[in-house]
């Protein structure tokens, strides 16, 4: 990938096993490349907070020396700013450690070489938003990470593998020798042990084989939604203007707003279609509802949308209502109550493929948090990018049976008496 690199590369994806030296060569490739080319440089990992501890504090235990240290010596610097995270080149280039989960709102001059780092755990729409800048300005960028399963970052290794200009490799411990054959065997039986048989090699596989394959360790519906994919339940599927269409959502405020499009068509229930966007007011969303024609059924909102704003004094039901969308109250629940509702449902769930693909990649990561110390598994999920279609989801699945269904009835008299739930 060096070599690469060094003949002028620009778009590289390394998805090599854990402790394989992804980030050090991402690092010392910056370094290089800004002293070649004065500019802005990130090294953006899915988080912010996590960029800070795994890159900006992080220590080589080989070296015994941070690791930005080693890239970047004292005799380049200008200027390291801790706060910030960057550090400020002697020949004006500036290097940043930044987070995917707020990349629209980076300010500051825009990039000329991006290290997109735990790629298969970042939000997509980072390299949407990206790549225009760096095709415009001829920049590069690097993509690393171990796999996640097959989400958005298995597609784009798949299109790297076939693309000329593209540098693309996936390297196994087997293959890299940074571990024994004997260490490895040693890893993979604690992982059993910890983990149990099926999880600890899947955790394994992932880790250090590099398998898409492998589920997700915690994932809370990663064999469902991989049972959708089986059973060809993730395909085209048609609004039909029979049945009405309820929607879900996620009220983002600082974050994230995610909308589920959904339909009860016999004993199934139709996925249609996805929306999600940030930063925008509640009546972009009412216009993108209204901009579908659909045939409305209601809008399953969180039980928190009754807190009343201070900006407005004002709940966001109430500007819903205000803006022509009248809105049904989720009743209160604990997370796993619904992630347990979501699991009930799922089975009888058709997904639209091309509408609901942002949607669908974040049900397959939704996944517990890890406590690497304990090496456990916590008792709440991780909220990422993922998190924001999967709490919309949970709504759906808590609100469908309590709210859409008996008005389904009401309205189909050509529906089993049995309820659209049972068998």
């Amino acid at each position: 990938m060096w070599g690469y690199l060094e003949r002028g590369g620009r778009r590289a994806c390394s998805f090599w096993h854990r402790r394989a030296g992804k980030d050090d060569v991402a690092l010392h490739w910056a370094a290089v490349a800004a002293m070649q080319r004065v500019g802005t440089y990130w090294h953006m990992l899915p988080e912010a907070e996590q960029a800070r501890k795994a890159i900006w504090r992080a220590v080589d235990p080989h070296k015994a020396a941070r690791r930005i240290d080693i890239a970047f010596p004292q005799s380049i610097r200008a200027r390291t700013r801790d706060q910030e995270m960057n550090i400020e080149f002697i020949n004006g280039s500036l290097w940043q450690v930044v987070g995917s989960d707020n990349f629209d709102s980076l300010v500051g001059s825009p990039p000329t070489g991006v290290v997109f780092s735990e790629w298969p755990l970042a939000d997509p729409r980072a390299w949407a938003f990206l790549s225009p800048i760096l095709e415009e300005n001829g920049g590069w960028a690097i993509f690393n990470g171990t796999p996640r399963g097959p989400n958005h970052a298995k597609k784009l290794y798949e299109f790297a593998g076939k693309e000329p200009d593209w540098f693309c490799e996936r390297l196994t411990a087997l293959e890299t020798g940074v571990f024994s054959p004997e260490a490895l065997a040693r890893i993979r039986r604690e992982y059993e042990g910890t983990f149990g048989a099926d999880a600890g090699a899947a955790l394994y596989e992932q880790e250090y084989e590099c398998s898409f394959e492998a589920a997700v360790l915690g994932a809370y519906y990663g064999r469902l939604m991989a049972d959708a994919e089986r059973e060809k339940r993730i395909t085209s599927v048609p609004y039909d203007p029979s049945a009405l269409v309820w929607t879900s959502w996620d009220l983002g405020i600082s974050d994230a707003t995610a909308i589920w499009f959904a339909q009860i068509v016999g004993r199934e229930i139709h996925i249609i279609d996805y929306y999600e966007s940030a930063g925008v007011d509640l009546g972009h969303y009412a216009a993108e509802i209204k901009a579908r024609r659909y045939n409305y059924g209601g809008h399953l909102v969180p039980h928190d949308a009754q807190a009343r704003e201070l900006g407005t004094g004002k709940t966001r039901v109430e500007t819903l209502s205000a803006l022509g969308l009248e809105t049904t109250l989720v009743p209160i629940h604990h997370v796993p109550d619904g992630i347990n509702a979501v699991r009930s449902i799922l089975p009888k769930c058709w997904f639209d493929r091309a509408k609901c693909e942002r949607g669908i990649e974040a049900l397959k990561l939704y996944r517990a948090a890890y406590d690497d110390k304990g090496q456990t598994l916590r008792d709440h999920p991780v909220h990422d990018w993922a998190s924001h279609g999967a709490d919309a989801f949970r709504e759906l699945a808590m609100g469908l049976e309590r709210e859409a269904a008996p008005v389904e009835r009401r309205s189909r008299a050509v529906r089993r008496s049995g309820g659209w739930l049972a068998g």
